[in-house]
């Protein structure tokens, strides 16, 4: 990706968060390959967050620490709409083992109230999925 083209795309997710899509119920909705019950190299290669945690699918990131990375959602259903996925491949979020889910349940004070400030938002709503 050339350095036009990464800019582009970067302004272009941070423009999604002025002004979000919004979310309707007539809107498909479909599981990612990553909601499969198989943890095979073949699935974390098909994975869109494997792929970005590898570097091989831009994305903006806003944290990023041994364990999780908190990345811009690139279709935002809400102002500073971000997600923290763990570093390592797991299917569901039942499978994440349970320390994974607290290192990153740890960081969503710090980074919430960081998206607050840079948004200007005086609330933060917190989804698990």
């Amino acid at each position: 990706m050339s350095i036009e083209e990464a800019t582009r795309r970067r302004v272009t997710v941070l423009s999604s968060h002025l002004n979000p899509t919004r979310f309707t119920y007539s809107d498909p909705l479909s599981a990612s390959l990553c909601s499969a019950r198989s943890d095979s190299d073949d699935n974390n290669q098909n994975c869109v967050f494997c792929n970005i945690v590898r570097g091989q699918s831009p994305a903006l990131k806003l944290y990023e620490d041994d364990m999780c990375l908190c990345i811009l959602d690139t279709n935002p259903l809400s102002h500073g709409h971000s997600l923290i996925i763990p570093k390592s491949h797991y299917p569901s979020l039942d499978a994440t083992p349970p320390s994974v889910v607290a290192a990153m349940s740890s960081k969503v004070p710090f980074i919430s109230n960081a998206i607050m400030k840079a948004t200007g938002c005086s609330i933060f709503i917190q989804r698990v999925n």
